[in-house]
């Protein structure tokens, strides 16, 4: 509810800024049409209902702003978390008065003086300091605002495909503002220059007095020195607490390389890896929404307390055995052992990973090898620059390929690779997941030689071969040298087929197998029986001169062969 309130409010306040700065950007057509919306503006924020929600929601916001800086136990924050806190508790300090000299003013004192043609005059003619300011508070406010919404929506799949479009959009609605503004005071610059004019211009709005003004200076300084002093006081009552806290006592957090760091009770787990730099994987920013902080804890008896509600909600969407638990919202009271079960770099969709094949369990999957045909012969009598050049645009090619598709990029073996398909959605979903990539790699295979058919004297060959059957899937390694991989006799088996297009000289091997499970038709291609060393059973696989011949999924199969008599 906290979390709610808080990016709530927020979007209040952030659509109250946008119209502004909006309003500020129609500057560039004309001062009249500046004056006309900010009317439009003005009647819907300026009726008591919307007054009441914009001043609640400032009021939420800023107080749970604060409790927020009261809950943390660090404030070594990576640049953009530390950024957006400050730029968050300078926006009241900056804006209190440009508030008081035109909404208190009007709603105290009876003041007309809310026209741009006034305040543009008094912002960029009368006192320019305070125009910079008044401009550089608005971007202050955007910026912030801007980052919030980025930490609140990087959790999202779909968010990194559209990344690029809304830092565009951030960036280009305070610029397109302040070439308004710029535009508009130039205009008003040159009309004041005419001492009539502004007598003229003026003589209908109804300034406050002297006396008045005094008051509202008054109120400006003490606004602007209560919200400053708000500030440092959770800041003061922070280190308070922590100097309280070690005299009763630390807890000890021990993390797998052997490092030990000793907190504060009440210091989360993640908070603990930022204060002595242990890289951890936090996508949200530690706010118990992406999963990605993960860890295996171990602890004795009282030392660590039930998962609240929100956490609990998290930890059964990724299936979470009882000893994993979220880092951003694990305090223990005692001392602990903890694992990250995910890498430092981890991205949002990791979060959508789920635990439970993390620790070692059975599934059935279809497994794909791929393989480049003469490599060494490559690779002979080039520099190591373009030998890795091209083997990075060949894995780029591949992991794009199984990554589009659902697949997962198990690991890469010298100029090969090994993927897996179905982990969470199944056999039959992974079968035409392996299928479908096999195809796109077919297909992007052809762009990348066509795109370095002057680097290469012929074009690069690869095989694949696929197979689906019963595996055992588990983090499994040492150290930081650990990943999810898969063992067992069908990843023996696909390797085998991935061998044997050699022999066939074809492209892709499958199984047929993993054919049936598809639920494709591939009586079109060949039918083989092959022996599979270990095995006694002979394994029926289908090849593919090239596996871009594969029907696209929604298409037709392809016609079978025509045998003559």
């Amino acid at each position: 509810m906290t979390r709610r309130l808080r990016l709530w409010s927020g979007l209040v306040m952030l659509a109250y800024v946008t119209m502004h700065l909006a309003n500020h950007a129609i500057g560039l057509i004309s001062l009249r049409a500046m004056n006309s919306v900010l009317g439009w503006v003005v009647w819907l924020w300026g009726n008591p209902p919307a007054q009441v929600l914009l001043y609640s929601a400032f009021l939420v916001h800023f107080t749970l702003a604060l409790w927020a800086l009261w809950e943390r136990r660090t404030l070594r924050l990576n640049i953009g978390e530390l950024t957006q806190v400050v730029l968050g508790f300078a926006v009241p300090i900056l804006v209190v008065q440009h508030v008081v000299g035109t909404r208190l003013s009007h709603d105290v004192f009876g003041t007309a003086n809310n026209n741009y043609t006034f305040v543009l005059w008094v912002l960029f003619v009368h006192s320019p300091w305070h125009g910079a300011l008044q401009l550089a508070t608005l971007i202050i406010a955007w910026a912030h605002a801007m980052l919030g919404l980025h930490f609140w929506l990087k959790v999202r799949l779909w968010y990194a495909r559209l990344q690029s479009i809304a830092f565009a959009t951030a960036l280009m609605v305070p610029v397109l503002s302040m070439l308004g503004a710029i535009e508009a005071s130039r205009q008003i610059a040159a009309l004041a220059a005419d001492p009539a004019w502004t007598r003229e211009a003026f003589a209908y709005f109804r300034l406050p007095s002297p006396a008045e003004q005094q008051v509202l200076s008054e109120i400006t300084n003490s606004l602007g020195w209560f919200f400053a002093g708000i500030v440092a006081a959770v800041l003061l009552a922070r280190f308070m607490r922590r100097l309280w806290q070690r005299r009763h006592g630390l807890v000890r957090i021990a993390y797998p390389d052997g490092r030990v760091v000793e907190v504060t009770p009440g210091t989360s787990v993640l908070e603990a890896s930022r204060l002595v730099g242990i890289p951890h994987a936090h996508i949200c920013g530690g706010r118990g929404r992406c999963s990605t902080c993960r860890v295996r804890v171990r602890g004795a008896v009282g030392s660590i307390d039930p998962p609240a509600e929100p956490e609990r909600r998290i930890l059964r969407r990724i299936g979470a055995t009882p000893n994993v638990r979220l880092a951003c919202q694990l305090r223990p009271k005692g001392p602990v052992e903890v694992t990250p079960l995910l890498p430092p770099f981890a991205y949002a969709r990791d979060g959508s990973r789920r635990v439970d094949f993390a620790q070692g369990s059975e599934r059935e999957i279809a497994i794909m090898f791929t393989d480049i045909r003469g490599f060494t012969a490559l690779s002979e009598g080039r520099l190591p620059y373009d030998v890795v050049f091209i083997l990075n645009r060949y894995f780029a090619a591949v992991g794009r390929s199984v990554e589009s598709v659902g697949g997962r990029v198990d690991k890469f073996l010298g100029d090969g690779v090994m993927a897996l398909f179905g982990i969470e959605n199944g056999a039959p979903e992974g079968c035409r997941g392996a299928l479908a990539a096999a195809r796109l790699i077919s297909e992007r295979m052809a762009e990348l030689n066509a795109s370095l058919q002057d680097e290469i004297d012929q074009p690069m060959r690869i095989g694949i071969g696929i197979h689906a059957g019963p595996i055992i899937i588990g983090e499994m390694g040492f150290g930081t040298v650990s990943s999810i991989t898969a063992i067992g006799d069908a990843v023996n088996t696909a390797s085998r087929l991935q061998e044997l297009s050699k022999e066939y000289d074809c492209e892709l091997v499958v199984s047929e197998a993993v054919v049936l499970r598809a639920g494709l038709d591939l009586s079109g291609f060949p039918r083989q029986e092959v022996e599979i060393r270990g095995k006694r059973e002979m394994l029926a696989v289908r090849t593919l001169g090239r596996a871009a011949d594969l029907s696209p999924p929604g298409a037709a199969a392809p016609a079978p062969e025509t045998v003559t008599a």
